[in-house]
């Protein structure tokens, strides 16, 4: 009388209902496959981070008295594909059920969805019990306006959820969002915070991965690896973020730095994603360090701002605007991704660190990824698609329910404005004012067109100029084509010959 029970590698929530009692009938079963680590090309220390993941709660659950089978990435009874293993499962075991938590994911629910159709045994589907909202309730608010605005919606979860609330059903400290006071530049003080990360050696997993063909990028870092496997060691991440790194989050959250590739960020993003935390849990620390005074109410703001607000926000566009949203390519940009996103190396400093620091650690802060790999890829013209799938694939904590609308549609505007406002690019000004990346950089941050001229400057404008006909009309975007006007004819045609040569060799730059 078994009942089948599947986990998949974003679903590491030891604390799930399903846990609270021991049934011999119910099987659980987490199957590394090709299928997961192939649709796209994947950092090995994703790959890593998951099996090492779904290995540990495996683990636990059995060392909790639960029946648990367990299929590794070389067992030569896997099939590679949820379908085939799942099969091979149920009829192993004589299961006269199967049941699996909601995949986050469109391309896995739809799968998973056909699977159970053309079962001949009954099948359900249950809640993951990870997020504030249901997968449909961001619609629902929104059915009846033209526009979707995230300011609204994180009004309406803040008053919902009693978050930074006071007893009058009012934003504590006067108002609701404090984003203009987390814009500082980071000069080195106060320092980084201290790396208390714990390091495990995972070069047997590593070699298991590579045994079994798995392609991937990025350096694996195997034998010093820093990512929790856990929930206790996520808890513990968690706690020390509170304490020792959020008092400064707030202030410097748009930071750069090419002395520090994490700055003050959480790095509980992997965790927060595969649900080793729950994003209940980490708003409710970091209201309680504010009511401790312990943090200013801007810092406190800003960081639950990313967790109830943006996160739960990115997730209801996601379900709302799948399956047609991933093909969403508004400018009709088709040009490839240079080889320097593979390889860090490009005479672009921002876009080096940036991208260098991502094949080393699988991590880069949100304007990292917005305004410098994001930035630089809309003003060149690159293929959102390709665009989408390099990050999906470098990033540790890119799943494509948070990553897709936040690419397509934040980054590169392929939406044509459904979740941004504006394009949001900007020229070298933006990336010195909020960083060090323009010292000592091949290119000057001042120069408009020359060989030694920034890449970014002639780029940002040649793409309003290209443009001009989608975005004039946008108000958000008056000043830009203010300026556009006053320029004479020979300034336009400098720039955009400019833009040609950089767009036309993006290779060599």
């Amino acid at each position: 009388m078994t009942t089948l029970r599947l986990l998949l590698g974003d679903q590491l929530n030891p604390e799930h209902s399903w846990f609270k009692h021991v049934d011999s009938e119910h099987l659980y079963t987490l199957i590394e496959m090709r299928q997961e680590t192939d649709y796209v090309l994947h950092h090995a220390q994703k790959i890593i981070s998951i099996f090492s993941g779904m290995r540990a709660l495996a683990q636990r659950l059995e060392v909790e008295g639960h029946r648990v089978h367990y299929l590794r990435i070389g067992d030569p009874e896997n099939t590679q594909t949820i379908e085939g293993n799942l099969k091979a499962l149920i009829a192993k075991h004589r299961c006269i059920k199967f049941e699996y938590q909601q995949p986050d994911e469109w391309r896995l629910d739809a799968q998973l969805s056909s699977f159970c159709h053309a079962l001949s045994i009954p099948s359900e589907m249950v809640s993951s019990e990870h997020f504030f909202t249901e997968r449909l309730e961001t619609a629902e608010l929104f059915k009846t306006q033209k526009q979707w605005l995230m300011e609204r919606f994180y009004r309406q979860m803040r008053v919902k959820h009693r978050v930074l609330i006071d007893a009058s059903k009012k934003p504590e400290g006067g108002q609701w969002n404090f984003d203009h006071e987390n814009r500082k530049r980071w000069s080195g003080t106060p320092p980084e915070p201290v790396d208390h990360t714990r390091r495990h050696d995972h070069s047997s997993l590593w070699a298991e991965i590579q045994a079994a063909g798995v392609s991937s990028f990025g350096e694996p870092q195997c034998n010093t690896f820093r990512w929790p496997v856990n929930r206790e060691e996520a808890l513990d991440d968690l706690e020390r973020f509170i304490s020792d790194v959020l008092p400064y989050f707030g202030e410097f959250q748009d930071a750069m730095s090419t002395q520090s590739w994490r700055m003050f960020h959480s790095l509980l993003s992997f965790a927060l994603n595969v649900k080793m935390l729950s994003p209940q849990e980490v708003v409710a620390k970091a209201e309680t360090a504010w009511r401790q005074q312990r943090i200013s109410i801007a810092t406190a703001e800003g960081f639950i701002r990313q967790i109830l607000g943006w996160r739960e926000y990115i997730r209801g566009v996601y379900w709302f605007r799948m399956p047609d949203y991933q093909d969403s390519n508004h400018f009709a940009h088709d040009t490839p991704l240079p080889t320097w996103f593979w390889t860090g190396k490009t005479k672009m400093q921002c876009v080096s660190k940036a991208v260098g620091q991502s094949l080393d650690h699988a991590y880069a802060h949100h304007i990292q990824r917005l305004m410098i790999t994001g930035n630089f890829a809309l003003l060149a013209g690159i293929d959102p698609s390709a665009l989408h799938r390099w990050y999906l694939g470098i990033y540790i904590d890119a799943f494509e329910w948070v990553e897709l609308p936040n690419t397509i549609g934040m980054s590169q505007f392929a939406d044509a404005g459904l979740l941004a406002t504006k394009p949001y690019v900007s020229s070298a000004a933006y990336i010195d004012r909020m960083g060090d990346y323009c010292k000592g950089c091949y290119y000057d941050k001042k120069l408009r067109v020359g060989e030694r001229a920034c890449p970014f400057n002639a780029l940002y404008w040649d793409f309003f100029i290209r443009n001009a006909s989608a975005l004039s009309g946008n108000h958000r975007l008056g000043m830009v084509y203010r300026q556009i006007e006053k320029m004479d004819t020979e300034s336009k045609t400098s720039l955009q010959s400019r833009a040609f040569t950089i767009r036309n060799d993006l290779d060599q730059i």
